[in-house]
């Protein structure tokens, strides 16, 4: 017998529960033990559809970890192993398919930039070193090619252009885009692959009338861009793969919304504490004051 049975039954009688229970051969104590596990199901089932919801508002993406800092955030504690099970249990599985794959083409005969930045990774302020990168988004239409400007100190996508093809024009357009946002001071490093498209004419005359210092990858060593690599993987993986674009236009719109809307103001990033890239900078402003878009 249940003890939604006895509660039944007891509800009905004016003799309590003990008399129910030795008529029914069911202990008191493992009455009141049924009675407690059905009430921590119900606290379970009030986190289980909180953690849904912050799994949904993430694009499917969050993992356990991600999503455990995320109750934390929200007033919620909770154990990483519980967001593990519960997450098993209601079969909450990020959407990770496919691997990266490499896009620019360094056989050509260019100029060429030392390694500068020589994977330091972790500069102390802002606008001190960037990386950029060109990636590839698969549409109905055809492929749409995004180029994306990332500063190093806080992950924050600071400029990115898409075109349907990867001329250099595409490149010099995600930079300016982050020059017109940052005005970074005169040799900050900009680091990329050694891609013909950052070893044009264009790109590097646009770094010169900014005073900004060239640095590439070695070659054939994705490496020495791998926070790059990192950022392309997790927006294809949380919001392109995902998703099967019609055209050029319906990419645009929904990488620009990745970017501006998710991963530079919602997107809790481990190296940066479990904060987005926009609070991270805010809250270091205090500290170190530098140039905050409004706009990005």
């Amino acid at each position: 017998m249940s003890h939604r049975l006895i509660d039944q039954l007891a509800e009905k009688a004016t003799t309590g529960v003990a008399p129910l229970c030795r008529l029914l051969g069911v202990s008191r104590s493992g009455y009141y033990a049924a009675a407690a596990r059905a009430r921590k199901t119900t606290s379970v089932c009030a986190a289980t559809v909180h953690l849904k919801t912050l799994f949904t508002a993430s694009g499917r993406s969050y993992g356990s970890r991600r999503l455990q800092q995320a109750m934390v955030q929200e007033g919620r504690p909770i154990g990483r192993h519980r967001v593990r099970t519960l997450m098993r249990i209601n079969g909450l599985r990020p959407v990770w398919k496919r691997k990266f794959i490499h896009t620019t083409d360094s056989r050509h005969t260019l100029p060429i930039a030392d390694n500068l930045l020589n994977r330091q990774f972790e500069p102390a302020t802002a606008n001190v070193a960037w990386v950029s990168d060109i990636t590839y988004i698969r549409t109905a239409s055809g492929w749409l090619y995004l180029a994306v400007v990332m500063d190093l100190f806080s992950r924050k996508i600071v400029g990115w252009a898409m075109a349907p093809n990867m001329l250099a024009e595409l490149v010099c357009a995600a930079l300016q885009m982050a020059i017109t946002q940052r005005q970074p001071p005169a040799g900050l490093l900009v680091h990329s692959d050694r891609g013909s498209q950052y070893a044009s004419d264009a790109h590097r005359s646009l770094l010169a009338r900014h005073h900004l210092q060239a640095s590439m990858s070695r070659k054939a060593n994705c490496w020495d861009n791998a926070v790059m690599e990192r950022f392309f993987l997790n927006l294809k993986m949380e919001r392109v793969w995902p998703n099967n674009y019609a055209n050029h236009a319906e990419a645009t719109r929904d990488v620009t919304d990745y970017i501006v809307g998710f991963y530079n103001s919602t997107r809790l990033h481990s190296k940066l504490g479990y904060l987005p890239p926009n609070v991270y900078e805010h809250q270091m402003a205090e500290k170190q004051p530098i140039e905050v878009s409004e706009i990005t």
